[in-house]
């Protein structure tokens, strides 16, 4: 059973987060024939103030401008 595990920063509309979903199926399905009922996908989304990079969240940074 194939799990493909996402973390992504928070902020995509449903159907954005419905469609990675299926084309990340799709992948695994033709690229290593898994049977479709078998994959799995789990999203995660993070709030931007819980994602850093060189000390500093993402929200901190996109508010500098």
């Amino acid at each position: 059973m194939p799990l493909i595990e996402v973390t992504m920063i928070e902020g995509r509309t449903p159907q954005q987060v419905k469609s990675l979903i299926t084309a990340l199926t799709e992948a695994v399905e033709s690229s290593i024939q898994a049977p479709r009922d078998s994959i799995r996908v789990v999203i995660r989304e993070v709030p931007a103030t819980h994602w850093g990079r060189g000390g500093v969240s993402l929200a901190e940074e996109r508010s500098k401008g």
